[in-house]
């Protein structure tokens, strides 16, 4: 009967909440922790006291309640609540934003935990000294305190609804919840004054979009963009409600305004990928419904061409329609040249070379000389390309990956071939000769000619030509 009654209560709220925005008076449930929280951690009540929720007469009991079949509830001063707030939670009365979010690319985030990375930061860079309760043979360090905290990690619940250390305090925006959902609305939506102002700054997004293989934040601070941005910061208007380009702010655009806010004719979404044209993630960039399908999301039947215009949608805002198209333009062909001059080939040569590897992951040079052309130096650059960062574009970006690829990876696998082809076992031979062949086929490509000093006569003279031309265009 009781469990009846939490339903229909539940319910009701929801039903007024999502009719009128707020509710009639704060109950007085939330009026009790209140006057607790006032004492024991009054930043918190003050954090709440500027919210809209606050407006809106949403308190603690609202988000925080629990039932009695829920994994992580425990008794709290007479009232049976739960630390997380998921996105479950929040759907209560957020249901279309909860919706959205739960079928974009952030609400899978924590599927890293299975990835390549991870293997790095659990074997590699760490070790299963951190024990808990939930992990008695051990975790690692580097993963609950780096991955993690930006992909989401599992929530382990103790007995009594306490929740096991390497597993929270997390904000990870691909977070699994004991509810069965995923993601964290917190990760963005910082507790507990939830700021539309805070979600909209670049550097909300910088916590995890940072860094040497997705440095977004420092591109974005390199771009025109976030140059404008940060001289015009206070022109914003970024605590407005209606918060659309051209009529409520005009100075620059933050990641918010490209990826997620509304235009003129677009509505605010909580699906990231909705704008995007390119997955750069792969070593071979692919169009982001190939990775939706791969993800089981419903992103998959939106092509990559609706997603352009789009974004386009959110360029028109303040550029021309030429303006745009050339950007995509010159966008595609970096996207091009980086997959067809050394994503494709360096995956057909890591191949060739694998049966004469250690088959331990990174356990091999090559393994990490290869990991960091796709998984740093060219997100780098393809990134730089995606958001107008000439310096991570190229010298953090095209410039590292060729010199990696003709100065290590290229010198690495042709001492692994020369050693296999004087080795003693004939199937060690077969495959040093294969792998000298699949070398072979990839520099004399046109794309590496250069290399082997085959550069053709017409492509010298052009390349002397333009040398010469600029010269004489620079002494006037």
């Amino acid at each position: 009967m009781k469990r009846i009654f939490y339903f229909v209560a539940v319910m009701l709220l929801t039903l007024q909440v999502q009719a009128s925005g707020k509710l009639d008076k704060l109950s007085n449930k939330s009026k009790k922790c209140m006057e607790c929280h006032q004492k024991t951690s009054p930043a918190i009540v003050e954090m709440w006291g500027a919210s809209k929720h606050f407006r809106g007469k949403v308190g603690c009991y609202e988000c925080h309640q629990a039932q009695a079949t829920d994994k992580d509830q425990f008794m709290h001063h007479g009232e049976r609540i739960s630390i997380i707030v998921s996105p479950k939670d929040c759907s209560k009365c957020h249901s279309h934003e909860v919706k959205e979010f739960s079928e974009s690319h952030h609400a899978q985030a924590a599927k890293i935990l299975g990835s390549l990375d991870n293997v790095l930061a659990e074997v590699v860079e760490g070790n299963s000294g951190f024990v808990t309760p939930a992990f008695p043979e051990g975790n690692s360090a580097a993963a609950v305190n780096g991955c993690w905290q930006c992909h989401g990690s599992e929530v382990k619940v103790l007995k009594g609804g306490k929740l096991d250390p390497a597993t929270w305090p997390n904000t990870g925006i691909g977070r699994l919840n004991p509810d069965g959902s995923r993601g964290s609305c917190s990760a963005c939506h910082s507790r507990h004054k939830f700021s539309v102002e805070q979600a909209r700054n670049p550097e909300n997004c910088g916590k995890c979009h940072m860094g040497p293989d997705h440095p977004q934040m420092e591109i974005y601070k390199e771009s025109k963009h976030g140059i404008a941005y940060y001289a015009n910061k206070d022109k914003m208007n970024m605590d407005n409600g209606k918060w659309i380009p051209g009529q409520d702010y005009n100075a620059a655009p933050t990641c918010a305004t490209c990826h997620m806010s509304a235009t003129k004719d677009m509505p605010v979404t909580h699906d990231v990928g909705l704008r995007i044209s390119w997955n750069n993630r792969p070593a071979v960039s692919i169009r982001p419904e190939v990775s939706d399908k791969k993800l089981g999301l419903p992103g998959q039947h939106i092509n990559w061409k609706t997603r352009r215009k789009n974004m386009k949608n959110v360029c028109l805002s303040c550029h021309n329609g030429s303006y745009v198209d050339n950007f995509y333009t010159q966008y595609d062909a970096l996207v091009e040249l980086y997959n067809e001059k050394f994503a494709k080939p360096g995956l057909k040569l890591m191949a060739a070379a694998q049966p004469l590897l250690n088959p331990v992951k990174f356990s091999n040079e090559l393994d990490f000389i290869w990991f960091e052309i796709w998984h740093h130096e060219g997100r780098r650059a393809r990134h730089g390309a995606a958001m107008m960062g000439p310096d991570y574009t190229h010298w953090h970006g095209t410039y590292e990956v060729a010199k990696h690829f003709y100065a290590k990876l290229i010198p690495k696998l042709k001492k692994l071939a020369k050693e296999a082809m004087a080795d003693s076992d004939a199937k060690v031979q077969k495959d040093g000769k294969n792998l000298k062949k699949v070398i072979d086929e990839v520099l004399n490509q046109e794309n590496h000619k250069w290399f082997l000093g085959k550069m053709s006569d017409k492509e010298r003279a052009k390349r002397k030509k333009n040398a010469e031309d600029f010269k004489k265009r620079y002494e006037k």
